[in-house]
């Protein structure tokens, strides 16, 4: 064991810890969406990943997801 190294004590700094986890790569989110396109027997195009990332948008959390999918729909567009 390492002396020097401080183990979580209490659920905040448990919750800090989980909180400051960073979202996916655009490549990564990119990815989940063309997988749930194909799960669901879509065929993946423009317009499938633009709804699947429209309904992400609307349910997202936190302003950094928000931006995080605009971003993205962003670069299907070009702008």
């Amino acid at each position: 064991m390492y002396p020097t190294q401080r183990l979580p004590q209490t659920a905040d700094d448990i919750a800090r810890y989980f909180n400051a986890a960073t979202l996916p790569s655009q490549q990564e989110t990119l990815g989940q969406v063309v997988v749930d396109i194909l799960n669901a027997g879509g065929n993946v195009n423009r317009k499938s990943i633009c709804t699947k990332l429209l309904r992400r948008l609307e349910t997202a959390s936190t302003e950094e997801e928000e931006r995080h999918y605009r971003a993205l729909i962003s670069l299907l567009f070009g702008r």
